[in-house]
This record gives structure tokens, sequence and C-alpha cells, in this order.
């Protein structure tokens, strides 16, 4: 663990200007970059916290306002606890918002993001690592499919709808993933059934993708977000543990030295 340095940083897109956060080790030396995706609450003092320790473990970590056309974030004023009571009221707010960020427009974005990682001089020279949670499972799986050389590894936590009927189902991306690619489900979210779960799975190992998919039993959709009344801590500890060891083994070689592709 190191101190960090954060702070609020602006990338150009084709469509605008994202707003996004920015953390890294505060020796300010070049480290492997990590592209953090939401969840449908968005850029907020806790996902900040979340690059916050992904920083302070040896990454660059980059947190988009995915929701930038609709405004800065937070699209909505939230709750010290987003709980049962308060997410309806939240999801009129931001439901336009998610139903606007179609996998077209999102994977402009992304390749804005990844190239705002590549010229940053905190951020070591070589493809980055992706995290999701919720919605941004599904555009970490599509941004590892859409650009595949810019991509080492990805991981998705409580993603939804990943592998639906849809002609733009992220799961359709499969054969163009190089990356290795972890998936910690939800036991209990109605947002991915366990015919998605299945599907999913088959679409990655017959497009011979390096994956771990895992159920993650008696947690709920959004089981990573302390800041919601479904945070489940030990479910939330587990994720942390799978997602560091992805990025160990993606940019770490023998005896713990950093590699930069």
């Amino acid at each position: 663990m190191s101190d960090i340095h954060a702070a609020a940083v602006s990338v150009p897109t084709e469509d605008g200007t994202a707003d996004a956060y920015l953390a890294h080790p505060a020796d300010g030396l070049p480290r492997p970059a990590v592209l953090l995706y939401t969840d449908a609450f968005g850029l907020r003092p806790h996902t900040r916290s979340m690059a916050d320790r992904l920083a302070a473990a040896g990454y660059t970590v980059l947190v988009p306002n995915v929701f930038y056309r609709q405004g800065r974030a937070p699209l909505a004023e939230l709750p010290a606890v987003i709980d049962s009571a308060a997410r309806a009221d939240l999801w009129k707010r931001i439901r336009p918002a998610i139903s606007a960020l179609r996998p077209e427009p999102a994977m402009r974005d992304a390749r804005a993001y990844l190239g705002w990682l590549a010229d940053c001089p905190q951020a070591a020279h070589g493809p980055a690592a992706l995290t999701g949670y919720c919605l941004g499972a599904r555009l970490a799986l599509l941004t590892a499919g859409s650009y595949p050389t810019a991509v080492a590894a990805a991981a998705g936590f409580h993603g939804g709808r990943l592998a639906t009927e849809d002609a733009d189902s992220p799961h359709l991306v499969a054969d163009r993933v190089t990356a290795e690619l972890y998936f910690g489900h939800a036991d209990e979210d109605p947002s991915l059934p366990p015919e998605q779960i299945e599907r999913l799975e088959q679409a990655l190992t017959a497009a011979g993708v390096r994956h771990r998919c895992e159920v993650y039993q008696r947690a709920h959709h959004g089981f990573t977000q302390a800041d919601t009344s479904v945070y489940d801590k030990a479910a939330d500890e587990r994720h942390w543990d799978a997602l560091l060891e992805l990025l160990a083994r993606t940019f770490q070689g023998p005896g713990g030295a950093e590699v930069c592709p």
C-alpha cells in the first residue's frame, strides 16, 4: 500500500467532455492503468474510494462519468445510503441516461478513455485493465471485445444483462476478446438469471477466452457498493481478492516484477 494522489480530470470525447476522477500512487511514476466503470449511480464518493484503493495497490485508475452527456456527476442528489426507499426515485431520474448509453456511443467513449490513459504520464505503457460494476460490467465486456489490443484484462461484478437475446448483447463480442476475463455474479440477481450466466459461459468457452465466472452465493445485485443497502462485506472482500489477483497476474511477472507489454 502507498500514499496516493487523486484529482478531478476532464476527458475529451467525440461527443463532448467527460468529467472523471484519476487516482495514482503519489510518487507519480508510471503504473499499470485501470479503467473503472461505475454502476448506475455513477461517479460519487464511494466509487472514488474504490479507485483510491486500487491506486494504493499500485495502479493508475481512471473513473469516468459515463453519463456525461446528461450532465456532470452525480446526475441526481444521492443519499448517504441508497436504500430501497431512495432507489425508486433515483431510478426515475437515472433511467433515461442508462437507456441513452447504447453500445455505439459507449464504445466511442471507451476509445477516448483508453486513449486518454495511454497518454497519461502516470500510466505505464501498454494495454490497460478494466473493472466494471452493474452496467459497468456490460461496458467492460463490450470494451474488451471492441478494443482487444488496448485491453489486457477485464473484470465484471454483479453485471446485469450480460447475455441477452438482443442483437447487441455484450456476450456476442466474445470472439474478439483477447484479454483474460473474470466475472463475479450475484446469486440473487434478477438482472442476470441462470440462463444468461450459462449463455455467457458458453460464449466465452466457445471463443477460447481465458476466463473464470463465479457465482457469489446469497449475494444481491450491487453487493460491492458500500453506500447501498444491498452491500455485502464478505462478498465485497471476495471481489477485491479476485480483482487484485487478476491485476497481479496481468501486470506482474515472476518475483513480482512489473511487466509492461
